[in-house]
């Protein structure tokens, strides 16, 4: 794991309570499934056996939290391919260097090896940076996105480095960056004034300090490369007449993309890609609106499913509804792909999706050594640790039988 993304989401998701770690010593006192299914606002679906053995509350539309990432997953894995890997382009024109944006995973590793491929391409000078990020549309706004400094509220944008996020480190008023890849630049030093002591991830609030930072960062590290770059930095569209001077493809494919979004909840990555998923190869100014009529076409071709909605693909939205059948559907045909699903100590292949009020967890648990699918949704506040005990309970209770629920067994 490459160190931008592990600093990032280690600290922002402990923050934001998505990912905490499994404590057996937290169980509920009851038979945690029984617990589930004595609760008005849950609903439980699991099959056993390719046999739907429990559905509780089964057809009713529920908040899924970021359990939807699953299904953005597979929309992604449907229309690219696991082997896929996303460019950003650059040209050149009158002198300046053009970026285009394309990739969600555009940290500062992966940049330094877009400036030593413009290098390698034979640029040593340019007049100033050019920043295209027209795939998406400067009015992109997300439902459920804050407006905190936590990283998981970063802006999405179409050219975006780190995820949209910043990192420092301030300490007897000296600032520094927080990571030695990452150079610090005049934006760093001003969002540290009003910081405290010590190690900082913030987001980058809006489009234009987004770009801002992208092109401060992408002018120091091509002057590291000995390329002389002028100060000005424009924002708008590739020039009809501009030369293609350089496709940098991301080191990582889409299957390298995916677990860490899964893993740790990245809901920039999940947006990003469902914002992708609206428009065709090429697309310019692709929004929330596109994004989500095309998600509704995939639905209805890949499920034909009644009462759900989409409005985002990170699960960010409280709007956002789907049935546990409809979430268990969508765990099955991620069965090929369940391996890049977050691993629970053996017993579980799967997502966990946390909102206030809002607890959910699907994927796969291993049941007698066999990868058994199912769905929990609870849109009520429980411990945290209750659905790990329901996974838990649904692999290893020797008789799921007692669970059912007259006719729905």
């Amino acid at each position: 794991m490459i160190k931008t993304f592990a600093f990032v989401f280690s600290i922002s998701l402990v923050v934001a309570g998505l990912t905490l770690p499994h404590r057996p010593g937290l169980a509920a006192k009851a038979d945690p499934v029984l617990e589930v299914l004595s609760l008005k606002e849950a609903s439980l679906a699991f099959e056993q056996d390719a046999k739907l053995s429990i559905a509780h509350q089964a057809e009713r539309p529920m908040i899924p939290a970021s359990t939807m990432k699953v299904l953005t997953a597979l929309a992604a894995i449907q229309r690219w391919g696991l082997d896929h890997r996303f460019a950003t382009d650059t040209f050149t024109a009158d002198g300046w260097l053009w970026v285009q944006g394309g990739d969600p995973f555009l940290v500062s590793e992966e940049l330094e090896r877009l400036v030593a491929g413009i290098k390698g391409a034979g640029l040593r000078e340019v007049k100033g940076i050019g920043l295209d990020d027209g795939r998406f549309s400067p009015a992109l706004r997300i439902d459920g996105r804050s407006t905190s400094d936590n990283p998981y509220d970063a802006p999405v944008t179409a050219l975006a480095l780190n995820f949209n996020t910043l990192a420092l480190t301030k300490e007897g008023g000296k600032v520094s960056s927080a990571e030695a890849q990452t150079p610090l630049t005049p934006l760093g030093r001003e969002l540290a004034a009003r910081l405290g002591s010590g190690k900082h991830r913030i987001n980058l609030k809006d489009r234009a300090t987004a770009l801002r930072y992208f092109g401060e960062v992408l002018a120091a590290k091509l002057a590291g490369t000995g390329i002389k770059v002028g100060d000005e930095v424009r924002i708008g569209q590739v020039p009809a007449d501009a030369r293609r001077l350089y496709r940098h493809e991301n080191s990582r494919n889409l299957r390298e993309v995916l677990v860490p979004m899964l893993e740790y909840s990245n809901n920039f990555i999940a947006n990003y890609l469902f914002v992708l998923l609206g428009g065709k190869e090429g697309a310019r100014g692709l929004d929330m609106v596109s994004a989500q009529q095309a998600a509704r076409r995939w639905v209805d071709g890949t499920f034909g499913w009644r009462d759900y909605r989409i409005e985002d693909g990170a699960g960010l939205s409280r709007a956002n509804r789907l049935s546990a059948r409809q979430l268990l559907a969508v765990i099955k045909a991620f069965a090929p792909y369940r391996d890049l699903l977050p691993a629970q100590e053996g017993v579980a292949r799967a997502k966990t999706g946390t909102l206030t009020g809002v607890s959910t967890y699907a994927g796969f648990v291993r049941r007698q050594g066999v990868w058994e699918p199912f769905s929990l949704m609870i849109n009520e506040s429980v411990p945290y640790n209750l659905r790990l005990e329901v996974a838990e309970t649904l692999a290893r209770a020797p008789d799921i039988s007692r669970y059912c629920r007259g006719s729905k067994c």
